[in-house]
């Protein structure tokens, strides 16, 4: 029996997941988690082989659960409607060995699980096609000069904090308008988070 915990916000999709899982004769859905926070505890409090999460969750998200979650033996499957590349980089590095959209049909979810606990790792096709088309093409300092404008410090605070001169920082702000083709640093902060680069 696989035995299955599963982690969203949204009660009536939660509900909806359990019970067409546990219709499965091979799957039980032993815990059912309304955040990060929660999923964690679940995982380890009853050890499943598998947790199903979603990503926008209040508390802690999906992501930073399953980077928590890595290690410890069970098995994270990325259960979203966000088909964003930051996103699925991140789900990556936490070692995830499923990363599905929503809108896939519901047998397609109980065959990954059993592929997955065959070994597998199974990725939605999509998600692979633009993965390999859209990097982040900013380094690691313009990640780090972008990050503190989000946060909305100053070109002088930034500076200070990157111990780099406020020609520097202009520098890098320009580079990075012109590699994400906008125009000011509002659009930079939600182009990245729309293609899922922020942290």
């Amino acid at each position: 029996m696989i035995r299955i915990v599963i982690a969203e916000d949204q009660r009536m999709l939660l509900g909806a997941l359990g019970s067409l899982l546990n219709l499965e004769e091979d799957m039980e859905v032993i815990g059912q988690a309304a955040n990060g926070e929660e999923a964690i505890t679940l995982v380890q409090q009853l050890k499943p082989d598998v947790c199903i999460m979603d990503i926008e969750m209040p508390g802690k998200s999906g992501l930073e659960a399953a980077e928590e979650l890595k290690g410890l033996g069970c098995k994270v499957i990325i259960l979203t409607t966000f088909a964003r590349t930051g996103y699925f980089q991140r789900a990556l590095k936490a070692k995830v060995s499923g990363y599905l959209l929503k809108d896939s049909p519901s047998e397609e979810l109980a065959s990954s699980i059993r592929s997955i606990m065959a070994g597998s790792r199974i990725y939605a096709p999509e998600l692979m096609d633009d993965f390999y088309s859209e990097e982040n093409p900013l380094t690691e300092r313009e990640k780090d000069v972008l990050a503190l404008v989000a946060d909305g410090k100053s070109t002088k605070e930034i500076a200070t904090d990157l111990h780099i001169t406020t020609g520097t920082v202009r520098n890098y702000i320009s580079t990075i308008f012109d590699k994400l083709e906008v125009k000011n640093r509002i659009e930079a902060i939600s182009q990245s988070k729309k293609k899922g680069w922020f942290k």
